[in-house]
């Protein structure tokens, strides 16, 4: 081929390596373009997500609106209707007992007896008194008259009469005072045997044979008698349910000894005042216990009767905050904002607490709130997770 034929086909080449270099410039365009756009798409997820993990996310509960028609459980305890310590009235020696703990005993029953020699002994001696002061009582008696007749033949004056008139007058009130003093320890005497008040159990008996015996109060009594055939029941109300003491009001009672059973205890009525110890009434029932089923002292779960309270909310113990505040609960208010609420407790039920004042019906309560939760903070509600699926 000539000279001339090679330069003519040599410019024919050139339009093909400028569209070659204009497709690879639009190609790194459009990858550079695409590169920024991904980094910059990258980038608002990054910041979109990082926003999101700022913003804390919580849970919500449902409150329950109203205590309903329904019992509340409170703790109670059972006490005899009547019980009374017995106690010795005299010192001496226990010479024996007749009933220990669990016997039936009626009124006057002999429950012991006590050996008192002291007391036997000054029992005679104040006999021994009386029979002396009887003695000079007649002997200035015979002397009065004698010397009345004396007065009368003016054998002697007026003023010695008069005094032997007075001495037989003192010998007569030394014979009462000497009666009085045997009387004394004769009632003392009856004391030797230990009896029952009234009718009903024994319920302690912290006494034995040969012990010594003190005639004191503040010592421990020798028995213990209890009525057992009815019941009180005590139950201490919390303030805020006080006005579920109703006269003619009765209650259900389970007592751990008698399970799957329930007794039925009519109000008699309550203290009428508030502990400020422990903001409760004190109510007592009266409970009938003719088969002797229930036992002095026993601890009992009353259900105590309650009216539907509109007012009361019922919530869990977790929503609670504990600050210098008092308790606090939070509650998401408009534009997902933390509003945190005093709130006051009118009964602590353990797992949920009714709370009567602070909150109301259609409050959003945020659930386990974060110590570092604050009022205006911007939450986020939390997603439910997604049910698990069998593979």
């Amino acid at each position: 081929m000539s000279h001339d034929a090679h330069a003519a086909a040599a410019p024919k080449r050139m339009p093909n390596t400028r569209r070659a270099l204009r497709v690879g410039l639009t190609l790194a365009v459009l990858a550079v373009i695409a590169g920024v756009s991904v980094r910059a798409y990258d980038y608002h997820r990054v910041v979109k997500w990082t926003d999101a993990q700022v913003v804390p996310s919580v849970q919500l509960i449902a409150p329950v609106v109203g205590a309903g028609n329904q019992s509340m459980i409170l703790p109670g305890h059972l006490d005899a209707w009547i019980s009374a310590p017995i106690h010795a009235r005299v010192g001496g020696y226990l010479k024996g007992w007749t009933h220990d703990i669990g016997s039936e005993v009626a009124a006057n029953d002999t429950l012991a007896v006590i050996d008192t020699p002291e007391l036997d002994q000054q029992y005679e001696q104040a006999k021994a008194n009386l029979a002396r002061a009887s003695a000079n009582a007649r002997l200035a008696t015979l002397t009065d008259k004698r010397w009345k007749n004396l007065l009368a033949s003016n054998s002697v004056s007026k003023q010695e009469a008069d005094e032997k008139a007075g001495e037989a007058e003192a010998a007569q009130a030394n014979v009462l005072a000497a009666q009085a003093d045997v009387d004394r320890i004769a009632a003392l005497q009856a004391f030797k045997h230990v009896t029952a008040p009234f009718a009903g159990t024994v319920t302690a008996r912290h006494t034995d044979i040969g012990d010594l015996i003190s005639a004191n109060d503040n010592g421990p009594a020798l028995f213990t008698v209890s009525d057992t055939s009815r019941m009180r029941l005590y139950v201490d109300v919390p303030q805020g349910y006080a006005n579920a003491i109703k006269p003619g009001m009765t209650v259900q009672l389970d007592v751990p000894d008698r399970p799957g059973q329930q007794f039925t205890g009519r109000l008699i009525g309550n203290s009428g005042a508030v502990n400020q110890a422990s903001g409760t009434v004190l109510a007592q029932f009266e409970v009938d216990n003719a088969h002797d089923a229930l036992l002095p002292g026993a601890y009992a779960e009353v259900h105590l009767p309650m009216q539907d309270a509109g007012h009361i909310i019922t919530v869990p113990a977790t929503v609670l905050i504990f600050r210098a505040q008092g308790p606090q609960v939070a509650v998401l208010g408009e534009g997902n904002k933390v509003e945190l609420r005093n709130v006051h407790i009118a009964l602590d039920l353990g797992e949920h607490l009714q709370i009567d004042q602070g909150l109301k019906p259609g409050d959003r309560i945020i659930d386990h709130p974060s110590d570092s939760l604050m009022q205006g903070d911007r939450v986020q509600l939390a997603k439910a997770a997604a049910p698990a699926t069998k593979e």
